[in-house]
């Protein structure tokens, strides 16, 4: 995908979670995401906050979270989620044709992946059904794998696999086969252990039994 073509596919998933958002009930907006510790109302808020804000603002809010990038994306979003949840459709719907991202320096890429991928958070959780487009999908995914260190760390979490899309002509890694839909495929690239399930091929059980919580823990 061209530049263009993944701002157009930022456009249509924030216009539809706007949709989306419009008809959440007050339990569902309280529901447990995907995102740990975070309520469906968490994950909504911080796509809000996708406009991008100014060096000035970012170092301030790094500073109140102690330098720690996870920590400032938790306390932003919390922060913005004390907002009225009636807002945040009317709020996403403003950055339909904005070229801003969510930092200065980042490509589309991020708030791709951004918005395909917590469009899940909140859905999955909800068992609502929210298809993710193959292509944009794809160009996602390929980011996620080829972004090196925090915060997916893809290449080094996967190494020894080959993920391979079944819904579209996409594939990373070399060793033994995992296969799933590009969109499962994302999921787990980006670290959401609740698509684990929905993998399968010759290399699928080892790579769940590396990448579960469990393992995660030991």
């Amino acid at each position: 995908m061209n530049r263009d073509e993944v701002w157009q596919a930022i456009d249509h998933e924030r216009s539809t979670l706007a949709d989306l958002f419009d008809d959440l009930s007050a339990k569902e907006w309280e529901t447990a995401s995907l995102c740990d510790g975070w309520r469906v109302r968490d994950v909504a808020a911080h796509l809000t906050l996708a406009h991008g804000a100014s060096l000035l603002q970012m170092a301030s809010w790094m500073l109140r979270a102690r330098g720690s990038m996870n920590r400032m994306i938790h306390d932003t979003a919390v922060q913005q989620a004390e907002l009225p949840v009636e807002r945040y459709s009317a709020l996403l719907r403003a950055m339909v044709g904005s070229r801003k991202t969510a930092a200065p320096g980042l490509t589309p890429f991020e708030p791709l992946i951004d918005v395909l991928v917590h469009g899940q958070d909140i859905t999955i959780p909800l068992g609502r059904d929210r298809p993710m487009p193959p292509r944009a999908a794809a160009a996602a995914a390929t980011r996620a794998w080829e972004r090196k260190g925090w915060p997916f760390w893809a290449k080094r979490r996967m190494s020894g696999f080959e993920l391979v899309a079944t819904d579209h002509s996409w594939s990373v890694g070399q060793g033994r086969r995992v296969e799933g839909s590009i969109g499962t495929i994302l999921l787990v690239l980006t670290g959401r252990t609740a698509a684990l399930p929905h993998l399968s091929g010759p290399g699928a059980a080892d790579l769940r039994a590396r990448l579960s919580p469990a393992a995660a823990r030991r």
